[in-house]
């Protein structure tokens, strides 16, 4: 089976060589690594220039519009009619040896036309490790299927990208390219929608490492937000419950704000919310920092706070719901 491999980046010197060393020898006649840059100017192009000039399987691309959904649809634009499959790689992650031809035969297995993987989050720096926490919990991710641990499998709407039938993918259009951030979930809702069928695989799945500071988690999480709003208006759907409940953070904080001095119990919706992820957060664990794991109902306040402000913001501004950023 061919398989085109895509990674999507910006700035990620600090990833892409292992990244490339990882998968290199993986690589055959019927494969291809893509790297799309979106204008790196950490060294990032420099690393996978020296890579390409060894091995005629590795190509990098220049993406000027930054975004990843960009960055996916020029790759298959430009290799997909070599290749039966793509399979989408975090520039930000770490992936099992047989993470590829795991994913291949799942495809053939269940003869699904997308494969999807469970994500678990690991830091390396206090804070990393206090969001990796709260991202890997309940508190951080709802409870989400493709966030948690899974053992054989399931067909679901959606899940972290990670393999899928380059036939499909064209059949619907590719992703949305006005999407700055949840264009995989807005992609899986067309596939769905079009009768084709996403396979959550629990022979395999990948490691993510979270944003390194405070203010990269909020505009991630703030990203995120914007998305999941131009989503739901696109497609005329309502978010689950556990996006309702981190949807609602903003408006109990401005309710606390504008409110608060005329009866203290407009305030209360605040402080349980502030309370219940600083409480839930200190049942954090870590051996290597074992503080910052007490900790981790900061970074989920963050990313809850972050996310709230990006639907809302979507929802009342038109003009945010899906302009690409350049940054």
């Amino acid at each position: 089976m061919s398989c085109l491999i895509i990674i999507p980046c910006l700035n990620e010197a600090d990833h892409i060589g292992d990244l490339l060393t990882h998968f290199s020898p993986s690589l055959t006649d019927n494969s291809k690594l893509v790297v799309v840059d979106g204008g790196s100017h950490d060294g990032t192009q420099e690393i996978v220039e020296r890579w390409s000039e060894k091995d005629d399987h590795i190509v990098l691309l220049h993406n000027p519009d930054k975004i990843q959904s960009a960055a996916m649809n020029l790759a298959v634009d430009q290799f997909g009619d070599d290749y039966e499959y793509f399979i989408r790689i975090d520039a930000h992650g770490q992936y099992p040896q047989d993470f590829i031809t795991t994913l291949l035969a799942e495809a053939e297995k269940h003869q699904a036309d997308s494969v999807v993987v469970s994500m678990y989050t690991e830091g390396h720096t206090p804070f990393q490790v206090s969001a990796a926490i709260a991202q890997n919990s309940k508190l951080g991710n709802g409870g989400s299927p493709h966030r948690n641990a899974q053992n054989d499998g399931k067909w679901v709407e959606h899940g972290h990208h990670a393999l899928m039938k380059v036939s499909a993918y064209r059949a619907v259009g590719g992703y949305d390219e006005t999407f700055v951030a949840n264009e995989d979930a807005e992609l899986d809702k067309r596939l769905t929608d079009a009768g084709y069928k996403i396979w959550l695989t629990g022979q395999t799945d990948m490691t993510y490492f979270p944003r390194k500071t405070p203010e990269s988690l909020f505009k991630q999480y703030y990203n995120y937000g914007k998305g999941r709003a131009a989503n739901c208006i696109k497609h005329n759907t309502i978010p689950k419950l556990r996006q309702l409940i981190p949807l609602s953070v903003v408006p109990v904080l401005l309710m606390a704000l504008l409110l608060s001095e005329w009866h203290f119990i407009f305030a209360l919706p605040a402080l349980l919310w502030i309370a219940a992820c600083l409480l839930v957060g200190a049942t954090g664990k870590s051996e290597q920092f074992p503080l910052s794991a007490k900790l981790s109902g900061i970074p989920a306040m963050i990313m809850h706070f972050g996310w709230s402000l990006g639907f809302c913001a979507a929802l009342i501004f038109p003009a945010l719901r899906r302009k690409p950023v350049h940054d």
